[in-house]
């Protein structure tokens, strides 16, 4: 199988960015909080959608 030339580019992004961060997840997100924080992109939060129940059919 071929290897995609996009998905190698985010995989080789992704790796470098944890290792930038010593592929610690705290401060991973707390890194992208802080860019979160300085954008000047509105930030959307919608509210979780009700699963609804399943029928036995």
């Amino acid at each position: 199988m071929r290897e995609d030339p996009i998905v190698a580019e985010i995989r080789k992004f992704r790796a470098e960015h944890a290792e930038k961060y010593g592929h610690d997840l705290d401060r991973i997100c707390e890194a992208l909080r802080d860019r979160q924080a300085k954008s000047q992109r509105k930030v959307v939060t919608r509210s979780p959608r009700l699963l609804l129940k399943k029928t036995g059919s």
